[in-house]
Protein backbone atom coordinates (compact mmCIF):
# COMPACT_ATOMS: atom_id res chain seq x y z
CA UNK A 1 0.00 0.00 0.00
CA UNK A 2 1.29 3.42 -0.96
CA UNK A 3 1.75 5.88 1.91
CA UNK A 4 1.27 9.58 1.20
CA UNK A 5 3.22 12.36 2.90
CA UNK A 6 3.09 16.14 2.50
CA UNK A 7 6.32 18.11 2.31
CA UNK A 8 6.02 21.88 2.73
CA UNK A 9 8.95 24.18 2.04
CA UNK A 10 8.69 27.76 3.28
CA UNK A 11 10.86 30.86 3.13
CA UNK A 12 13.10 30.13 6.11
CA UNK A 13 16.69 29.27 5.33
CA UNK A 14 17.33 25.55 4.97
CA UNK A 15 15.61 24.54 1.73
CA UNK A 16 18.15 21.72 1.61
CA UNK A 17 16.14 19.82 4.26
CA UNK A 18 12.95 19.65 2.21
CA UNK A 19 14.88 18.90 -0.97
CA UNK A 20 16.82 16.06 0.68
CA UNK A 21 13.57 14.55 1.98
CA UNK A 22 12.14 14.55 -1.52
CA UNK A 23 15.33 13.05 -2.95
CA UNK A 24 15.26 10.17 -0.48
CA UNK A 25 11.51 9.54 -0.69
CA UNK A 26 11.80 9.48 -4.49
CA UNK A 27 13.82 6.25 -4.15
CA UNK A 28 11.16 4.53 -2.03
CA UNK A 29 8.38 3.02 -4.14
CA UNK A 30 5.92 2.72 -1.24
CA UNK A 31 5.89 6.48 -0.51
CA UNK A 32 4.07 9.18 -2.49
CA UNK A 33 5.14 12.78 -1.92
CA UNK A 34 2.87 15.81 -2.12
CA UNK A 35 4.94 18.99 -2.35
CA UNK A 36 3.92 22.56 -1.61
CA UNK A 37 6.41 25.44 -1.66
CA UNK A 38 5.76 29.05 -0.74
CA UNK A 39 6.86 31.99 -2.90
CA UNK A 40 9.55 32.86 -0.32
CA UNK A 41 10.57 29.19 -0.35
CA UNK A 42 11.17 29.45 -4.10
CA UNK A 43 13.42 32.47 -3.55
CA UNK A 44 15.50 30.55 -0.99
CA UNK A 45 15.59 27.45 -3.20
CA UNK A 46 17.16 29.51 -5.98
CA UNK A 47 19.51 31.43 -3.65
CA UNK A 48 20.69 28.58 -1.42
CA UNK A 49 20.74 25.65 -3.84
CA UNK A 50 20.67 27.31 -7.28
CA UNK A 51 17.69 25.08 -8.00
CA UNK A 52 14.70 25.93 -10.17
CA UNK A 53 11.04 25.24 -9.46
CA UNK A 54 11.03 22.69 -12.30
CA UNK A 55 14.01 20.82 -10.80
CA UNK A 56 12.30 20.74 -7.41
CA UNK A 57 8.95 19.65 -8.84
CA UNK A 58 10.68 16.76 -10.65
CA UNK A 59 11.54 15.30 -7.22
CA UNK A 60 7.90 15.12 -6.07
CA UNK A 61 5.17 12.72 -7.11
CA UNK A 62 2.47 15.39 -6.86
CA UNK A 63 2.87 19.16 -6.64
CA UNK A 64 0.36 21.70 -5.38
CA UNK A 65 0.29 25.48 -5.55
CA UNK A 66 0.38 27.14 -2.14
CA UNK A 67 -2.64 29.28 -2.97
CA UNK A 68 -4.75 26.24 -3.95
CA UNK A 69 -6.66 25.69 -0.71
CA UNK A 70 -9.06 23.40 -2.62
CA UNK A 71 -6.29 20.83 -3.29
CA UNK A 72 -6.68 17.24 -2.09
CA UNK A 73 -4.27 17.74 0.82
CA UNK A 74 -6.53 20.50 2.22
CA UNK A 75 -9.07 17.87 3.25
CA UNK A 76 -9.00 15.45 6.15
CA UNK A 77 -10.68 12.94 3.85
CA UNK A 78 -7.43 12.69 1.88
CA UNK A 79 -5.41 10.15 3.85
CA UNK A 80 -1.77 10.96 4.48
CA UNK A 81 0.79 9.89 7.04
CA UNK A 82 1.14 13.55 7.89
CA UNK A 83 2.95 16.76 7.09
CA UNK A 84 6.57 17.85 7.32
CA UNK A 85 7.36 21.54 6.91
CA UNK A 86 11.07 21.79 6.24
CA UNK A 87 12.16 24.47 6.67
CA UNK A 88 9.39 26.19 8.59
CA UNK A 89 9.33 29.99 8.74
CA UNK A 90 8.14 31.76 11.85
CA UNK A 91 5.19 33.04 9.80
CA UNK A 92 4.13 29.49 8.98
CA UNK A 93 4.75 28.36 12.56
CA UNK A 94 2.43 31.14 13.76
CA UNK A 95 -0.22 30.17 11.19
CA UNK A 96 -0.12 26.51 12.26
CA UNK A 97 -0.10 27.43 15.97
CA UNK A 98 -3.23 29.53 15.55
CA UNK A 99 -5.12 27.45 12.98
CA UNK A 100 -4.76 30.19 10.36
CA UNK A 101 -4.99 28.12 7.19
CA UNK A 102 -4.77 30.93 4.67
CA UNK A 103 -2.52 28.96 2.31
CA UNK A 104 -2.11 25.29 1.47
CA UNK A 105 0.96 24.68 3.63
CA UNK A 106 -0.67 25.92 6.83
CA UNK A 107 -4.03 24.35 5.86
CA UNK A 108 -2.43 20.92 5.25
CA UNK A 109 -0.76 21.08 8.68
CA UNK A 110 -4.02 22.19 10.30
CA UNK A 111 -5.88 19.29 8.67
CA UNK A 112 -3.24 16.80 9.79
CA UNK A 113 -3.45 18.09 13.37
CA UNK A 114 -7.24 17.89 13.46
CA UNK A 115 -7.12 14.34 12.06
CA UNK A 116 -4.49 13.41 14.69
CA UNK A 117 -1.84 12.71 12.07
CA UNK A 118 1.84 13.47 12.46
CA UNK A 119 3.01 17.03 11.91
CA UNK A 120 6.69 17.93 12.14
CA UNK A 121 7.89 21.50 11.80
CA UNK A 122 11.57 22.35 11.27
CA UNK A 123 11.76 25.97 12.42
CA UNK A 124 14.79 27.89 11.19
CA UNK A 125 15.24 31.02 13.26
CA UNK A 126 17.64 32.16 15.93
CA UNK A 127 17.54 33.66 18.42
CA UNK A 128 13.94 32.98 19.35
CA UNK A 129 11.62 35.59 20.78
CA UNK A 130 8.77 34.81 23.16
CA UNK A 131 6.17 34.67 20.37
CA UNK A 132 8.22 31.98 18.59
CA UNK A 133 8.54 29.94 21.78
CA UNK A 134 4.84 30.24 22.59
CA UNK A 135 3.90 29.24 19.05
CA UNK A 136 6.16 26.18 19.31
CA UNK A 137 4.52 25.29 22.62
CA UNK A 138 1.07 25.69 21.08
CA UNK A 139 1.88 23.36 18.18
CA UNK A 140 3.36 20.85 20.63
CA UNK A 141 0.23 20.98 22.81
CA UNK A 142 -1.83 20.18 19.69
CA UNK A 143 0.27 17.08 19.01
CA UNK A 144 2.76 18.51 16.54
CA UNK A 145 6.49 17.97 16.82
CA UNK A 146 8.96 20.84 16.73
CA UNK A 147 12.25 19.66 15.28
CA UNK A 148 14.81 22.45 14.91
CA UNK A 149 17.63 21.15 12.71
CA UNK A 150 20.32 21.24 15.36
CA UNK A 151 23.32 19.10 14.47
CA UNK A 152 24.32 16.19 16.67
CA UNK A 153 28.06 16.12 17.26
CA UNK A 154 28.33 12.63 18.74
CA UNK A 155 28.12 11.11 15.26
CA UNK A 156 31.16 13.16 14.14
CA UNK A 157 29.55 14.33 10.91
CA UNK A 158 32.21 15.72 8.60
CA UNK A 159 30.03 17.52 6.07
CA UNK A 160 26.88 19.56 5.68
CA UNK A 161 25.40 16.63 3.75
CA UNK A 162 25.97 14.31 6.72
CA UNK A 163 24.35 16.79 9.11
CA UNK A 164 21.35 17.20 6.80
CA UNK A 165 21.03 13.43 6.40
CA UNK A 166 21.09 13.00 10.18
CA UNK A 167 18.18 15.41 10.67
CA UNK A 168 16.24 13.95 7.74
CA UNK A 169 16.80 10.40 8.98
CA UNK A 170 15.61 11.23 12.47
CA UNK A 171 12.45 12.89 11.14
CA UNK A 172 11.82 9.94 8.84
CA UNK A 173 11.98 7.67 11.90
CA UNK A 174 9.01 9.60 13.32
CA UNK A 175 7.01 8.69 10.20
CA UNK A 176 8.23 5.11 9.94
CA UNK A 177 10.20 5.76 6.76
CA UNK A 178 12.94 3.16 6.71
CA UNK A 179 16.16 4.22 4.98
CA UNK A 180 19.42 2.43 5.67
CA UNK A 181 22.54 4.52 6.16
CA UNK A 182 20.88 7.93 6.32
CA UNK A 183 21.91 8.39 9.93
CA UNK A 184 23.27 6.39 12.83
CA UNK A 185 21.17 6.28 15.99
CA UNK A 186 22.97 6.79 19.29
CA UNK A 187 24.53 3.49 20.38
CA UNK A 188 25.86 4.58 23.75
CA UNK A 189 29.47 4.75 24.80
Amino acid sequence: MIKKIVIGITGATGAIYGVRMLQVLRTLPDWETHLVISSAGLINLKHELEMSRAELYALADVTHENKDIAATIASGGFKTEGVIIAPCSMKTLAAVAHGFGDNLISRAADVALKERRRVVLMPRETPLNLAHIRNMASVTEMGGIIYPPMPAFYNKANSIEAMVNDAVGRIFDIFGVEVEGLYTPWQGL
